[in-house]
């Protein structure tokens, strides 16, 4: 495929995926495709085989009563990129994994259950990667407590 600009691949992703198609939109000249957390998954295969073949990043946000996951993907024949979104809830905090997809997301997924706790099922490896073995609980949870940390008044 040649260069497609956002409103092609728009176009594109609703010819393929009507069900998807009202939740895709433009932010900052990128595509930005907000997918249930059941269908998470799902949404990441299909665009795998739509041509985005490389996964640039994987981070997550804690909105105190979810979690918010972010994959950056690009296709490099389509030279178009998006970012992924899907809501979490804290209570169940778990998705499969995409190393199997792009292995780039094996210490990404890492990171993210080392520092929100967000256990990604299927990681071939997924144990603490900045973080001692024995350290407890997940330092970039907004209900995380360390008594040596100043807390904001806005933060939570």
């Amino acid at each position: 495929m040649t260069r497609m600009t956002i409103d092609e691949l728009r176009e594109h992703l609703c010819a393929a995926y009507p069900d998807l198609c009202p939740l895709f939109s433009v932010e900052f000249g990128d595509g930005v495709l907000l997918v249930d957390s059941a269908r998470l998954r799902e949404a990441l295969e299909d665009l795998k085989e739509l041509g985005f073949d490389r996964l640039g990043m994987v981070t997550a946000v804690d909105f105190g009563d979810e979690f918010e996951l972010v994959y950056r993907l690009t296709s490099r024949s389509m030279r178009v990129g998006m970012f992924v979104k899907a809501r979490v809830p804290r209570s169940i905090a778990s998705v499969r994994s995409t190393v199997d997809l792009w292995p780039s997301a094996d210490w990404q997924e890492r990171e993210i259950f080392d520092l929100f706790g967000i256990v990604f099922e299927a990681h071939p490896d997924l144990r603490r990667i900045l973080l001692t073995d024995d350290w407890v609980g997940h330092p970039l949870r907004k209900d995380y407590i360390d008594d040596s940390i100043i807390r904001r008044p806005d933060y939570l």
